[in-house]
């Protein structure tokens, strides 16, 4: 039970961030695309696109963040005074954010202070969550369990290079949501927004792909020794295949498969994530096992997590479900 534990923990954990990454992902996509929009109705129609979702979106921030603290308590010992300064400038972002979605709809002369409000908070948080995942990834200098480095440590050009890698899929995946959820000017110009963005994507996703075995050896270690080369090299090959198809449906005029795709180009960014650090939860000093809680606080909340997820997806999915359908220039939920 005590070597399972935190494997299963692992796993609630990055559930919750890959459901974040996708849900919140496309909403912030779509602020990250508003100052392309050419009017203020085409940014209503844009933000009502996601009026009914954003914030239950964010629920899964909040799972992720609850969860290290109390499945993995020396995990986030370390992790939060590595990544202070990131961490707060994305809260402060998504509180700018947050707000502009209320504010913006009543406003008459300041609707333009709310538009930037609400683009900033995208591009700025959606930019600090790169940053984080860079910092992460480029590993975190720990002593005696304990964090040891400063608190500039996560700013380097590898972590700033996957802020903006961050930013490129995130605008992606609110190109290809538009295309799925708007008709109009909004979706044909988000259809070519997703096919310029598909290529910033996937030059971001080669170039950390390359400079990650390059500056770290524990993932060249990962990657290209046999036998683990003859069982990865799927998954660089699917992600060429999924980008090759996502161009191929954006031509054909689909609507639906676009979005599937990007969503499957994240997930297989993510499958590679978790096998160049896999089990380190703080590269590359502390596995799962070392940071995690004893046994009876995890199986405690274990229990009440268990117990409210399904209730979370089945309001989730009932949301969805409800507000579901296309809109178009001049319809909304105000």
């Amino acid at each position: 039970m005590e070597l399972y534990l935190p494997v299963i923990w692992a796993a609630l954990i990055g559930t919750a961030v890959v459901l974040y990454v996708i849900l919140d992902g496309f909403d912030l996509g779509i602020g990250i695309l508003f100052p392309f929009a050419k009017s203020e109705r085409e940014r209503d129609q844009m933000m009502d696109s996601v009026a009914p979702f954003w914030d239950g979106n964010e629920t899964w921030l909040v799972l992720g963040g609850a969860g290290l603290l109390v499945a993995f308590p020396k995990a986030y010992a370390v992790i939060m005074p590595a990544m202070y300064l990131p961490v707060i400038v994305m809260l402060l972002a998504l509180i700018f954010r947050g707000v502009s979605f209320e504010f913006r709809h009543i406003a008459r002369s300041s609707k333009k202070y709310w538009n930037l409000a609400f683009a900033g908070g995208s591009i700025v948080a959606a930019f600090a969550q790169g940053v984080i995942l860079g910092g992460l990834i480029q590993g975190i200098v720990v002593r005696n369990g304990q964090f040891a480095g400063g608190p500039f440590d996560w700013l380097t050009p590898f972590a700033l290079l996957v802020g903006v890698s961050v930013v490129a899929g995130y605008a992606l995946l609110g190109a290809t949501w538009l295309i799925v959820r708007t008709e109009g000017g909004v979706a044909k110009r988000a259809r070519v927004h997703a096919k310029i963005l598909l290529f910033a994507v996937l030059a971001a996703m080669a170039v950390v792909s390359l400079w990650t075995p390059i500056a770290f050896e524990r993932i060249a270690a990962r990657w290209f020794t046999t036998p683990n080369i003859y069982f990865l090299w799927p998954l660089p090959a699917a992600t060429g295949v999924l980008a090759l198809a996502l161009w191929k449906w954006l031509d054909e005029g689909r609507e639906y498969a676009p979005f599937l795709a990007s969503i499957g180009l994240f997930l297989l960014g993510y499958i590679g994530i978790v096998i160049s650090n896999f089990p380190f939860l703080v590269p590359p000093a502390l596995t799962v096992w070392q940071t995690a809680a004893v046994p009876a606080s995890q199986i405690f909340m274990l229990i009440g997590t268990v117990a409210l997820l399904p209730i979370i997806l089945g309001y989730i999915a009932f949301v969805y479900w409800v507000f579901w359908g296309k809109l178009r220039e001049g319809e909304g939920y105000h």
